[in-house]
């Protein structure tokens, strides 16, 4: 990847994060105010879910900037956990929201007779959101895959379950007003309270989800089939005997990938040299923002190791 590349990768990712916080500002202030004068516990909800969003998209925001920083004598393997903790943060964030809202919602449902308006500018605040929501997450997903950003795929998951959260309030809204035109309809009144709780399990699952894929990361878990996908693709290269000890960790928008490659019968310096330089223009293409080590060594001198290492692991194995 070169400079200029890696300048507009940059100075992209910024800008869809950028935008995301500006997105969240307007439709913060929006939320709170209309929930504030209807009464409505899904908007109220919904700005609250509007609020952290603004949070997690100024935590985005320095993280994309931050993780692009080169590595340093500190950091040797770059900045890139900084977005994966990031959307560590993201996700704490939503779960206590989310706690909030079904606490807030039972109150209403068995303690507290509140009574919501549903009105015009009830259903207005919610539509532009689900607009809004829609472009950002649209966005920020298509900047997140074009430059593998945790990031920025957080906040783009975000913003697409608040399109889900948003149909369920304005669901809510309307048997509000099912309840103000009907008489015999009367118990919808409360379904803006369980609207605000379908938006909190809506949260939850997906905070769960990404909280999980983000541990993961932090933990340097191998992405899945990865390691597999590469001792396939090095072993059929010509010259290359064996692949083994694949080790891959992904740090932020990058991956780490370590191999040891036994190379058939015992090369000349130069063809080795060309053999590894075609072992790491393989990995890369599999993994464009790789950082690659290849470790080889002739096939006379790995095979008894490897067959030694293989015996010792049966050994360890073999019931007494």
């Amino acid at each position: 990847m070169t400079a200029t590349t890696v300048v507009s990768a940059e100075h992209e990712k910024r800008n869809a994060a950028l935008s995301s916080v500006v997105a969240a500002i307007f439709l913060t202030t929006f939320k709170l105010l209309v929930g504030i004068v209807t009464g409505s516990l899904g908007i109220l909800a919904e700005a609250a879910h509007s609020l952290l969003d603004l949070v997690a998209a100024l935590v985005t925001f320095f993280a994309v900037r931050l993780s692009d920083k080169p590595a340093d004598e500190e950091h040797r393997y770059g900045h890139g956990k900084i977005e994966n903790f990031s959307a560590l943060i993201e996700t704490v964030l939503l779960l206590i929201t989310s706690a909030w809202i079904i606490y807030e919602a039972i109150q209403r449902l068995f303690f507290e007779d509140v009574k919501v308006d549903a009105s015009f500018w009830a259903f207005l605040v919610m539509g532009i959101s689900i607009v809004v929501d829609y472009s950002r997450s649209r966005l920020l997903l298509r900047t997140a895959r074009k430059y593998n950003s945790q990031a920025l795929e957080a906040d783009a998951l975000h913003f697409s379950t608040d399109i889900w959260s948003s149909s369920v309030v304005i669901a809510g809204l309307i048997g509000v007003k099912l309840s103000e035109w009907l008489t015999g309809l009367s118990f919808l009144a409360k379904t803006d309270a369980i609207a605000a709780i379908v938006v909190a399990i809506i949260v939850v699952f997906v905070s769960l989800q990404m909280g999980k894929r983000t541990v993961l990361a932090l933990l340097d878990t191998a992405p899945q089939k990865l390691p597999g996908e590469i001792k396939a693709a090095v072993e059929a290269i010509p010259g290359v005997a064996e692949c083994h000890r694949v080790r891959v960790r992904s740090s932020g928008p990058n991956l780490f990938i370590d191999a040891h490659v036994a190379l058939q019968g015992n090369p000349p310096l130069n063809v080795a040299h060309d053999i590894v330089g075609k072992i790491e223009e393989t990995l890369h293409q599999i993994a464009p923002r790789s950082d690659v080590v290849v470790h080889a060594d002739p096939e006379a001198v790995v095979t008894p190791r490897l067959a030694r290492e293989s015996a010792a692991e049966e050994l360890r194995h073999t019931p007494d």
